[in-house]
C-alpha cells in the first residue's frame, strides 16, 4: 500500500487548500479514499441520529502534477484513510507560497501523511518544511460504510417545481423569510439512469424541512469552493440536500431534518 503525490502549480495549490480549508471547518475527523483518479473526502454520521453526512471528490489530474498510488491489494486498488482535516489545512498554511509541495504515506512509528513543503531560498539549497499528520488505516471490510449515500426521491428550506423557494428564520421573537423566484429545476438522474419526472405532481406544492441554523450556517461560512452552481434539494419533513459543483470539485453536504 503506497501513495505519494506532488503539487507544482500554484494556482492548483491554493485551490486545492481552499477545499481542504472548507472540509476543516464542517469536519473535525472525515475518511480520504484514494482511488488511481480521485480523491474523496468523506463524513458520514448518522443522519438518522442528527448527524451530517459529506461526501466531497475531487480529479487528481486537476490537483496534482504527480500521482502515484498502489491500493491494498490488485481488486481492491483503493485507500482509506481517517484524519483530522484542521492538521492537513494547516500544513498547507505554510504553503502559500511554495515552490512544491509532496504528499506521502509513510509508517516508520506510526501511519502518517507527511507533507513536504518546498519553500523558496535566496541560496541555491531549498528550504524544505515537513509536516507528519498522524492517519488511521481503515480496514477493507469496513469500506462500504463509505460508500456514497444514496438519496431518494426529492420535492425540488421550502420550495416548489414552479422555482419558488422560500427561506425562513424562525425565533421566540421574530420570524423572517426571504423568498426566491424563478430558480430552475434541473432534472435529477439516479444511479440507475433513471430521471425524475414532474409531470404527475403539483408544480405549486411546496416541501419544506426544518433544519438547525447552526448546520446550515457552518456550511455557508466555511465553503471555500467557490461553485459555478449551487443545487438544494429537499426530502420533504426529512433531509435536506446541498450541492456545490466546480469544475474540478463537487461538494454535497446532507442536513437532516428536525422532528
Amino acid at each position: 500500500m503506497r501513495f505519494r503525490a506532488k503539487i507544482v502549480d500554484l494556482a492548483c495549490l491554493n485551490h486545492f487548500s481552499r477545499v481542504i480549508n472548507t472540509i476543516a471547518k464542517l469536519a473535525k475527523t472525515c475518511t480520504l479514499r484514494l482511488t488511481v483518479g480521485k480523491l474523496y473526502f468523506i463524513l458520514s454520521d448518522k443522519v438518522a441520529n442528527g448527524g451530517v453526512t459529506m461526501w466531497c471528490e475531487l480529479c487528481q489530474g486537476n490537483f496534482f502534477d504527480e500521482f502515484q498510488m498502489e491500493g491494498v491489494a490488485a481488486e481492491h486498488n483503493e485507500i482509506y484513510l481517517e484524519l483530522v482535516p484542521d492538521n492537513l489545512s494547516r500544513a498547507l498554511k505554510t504553503a502559500q507560497s511554495a515552490k512544491a509541495v509532496k504528499i506521502k504515506l509513510t509508517n516508520k512509528h506510526c501511519p502518517c501523511l507527511r507533507v513536504a513543503v518546498e519553500l523558496p531560498s535566496l541560496s541555491s539549497s531549498s528550504r524544505i518544511v515537513t509536516h507528519d499528520i498522524p492517519v488511521g488505516i481503515i480496514p477493507r471490510k469496513l469500506w462500504n460504510d463509505f460508500r456514497e449515500p444514496s438519496v431518494p426521491d426529492f420535492d425540488v428550506i421550502e420550495a416548489n417545481l414552479s422555482g419558488e423557494m422560500n427561506l425562513k428564520i424562525e425565533t421566540d421573537l421574530v420570524s423572517v423569510t426571504t423568498h426566491f423566484k424563478d430558480l430552475g429545476n434541473p432534472v435529477w438522474a439516479s444511479e440507475d439512469g433513471y430521471q425524475s419526472s414532474a409531470q404527475d405532481r403539483d408544480l405549486e406544492s411546496m416541501a419544506e424541512a426544518r433544519i438547525d441554523i447552526k448546520k446550515l450556517q457552518q456550511l455557508l461560512a466555511g465553503q471555500q469552493v467557490n461553485p459555478t452552481k449551487a443545487l438544494c434539494n429537499i426530502v420533504s419533513k426529512r433531509i435536506v440536500h446541498f450541492i456545490l459543483l466546480h469544475e474540478d470539485v463537487s461538494l454535497q453536504y446532507y442536513i437532516p431534518a428536525l422532528a
